[in-house]
């Protein structure tokens, strides 16, 4: 899990890969939950916190421009 801090370093194109890579990741912990293999539910939270703090970051760059 990154922090804001971090992300907020990385440049446009870094973010929008990291992006893809945590929603591959939410999709693989979501396939895990329905097949009753997730050993930890709260990864799942995890993920869609880091999603949403990458979002967030893409976001408060679009309105600065």
């Amino acid at each position: 899990m990154s922090k804001a801090k971090e992300l907020r370093e990385q440049s446009i194109d870094q973010l929008a890969a990291t992006l893809a890579d945590q929603q591959q990741q939410l999709f693989r912990l979501r396939i895990q939950r329905q097949t009753e293999r997730l050993e930890a539910p709260s990864e799942i939270i995890s993920a869609r916190r880091e999603i949403a703090r990458i979002k967030t970051i893409m976001r408060e760059r679009e309105l600065k421009s």
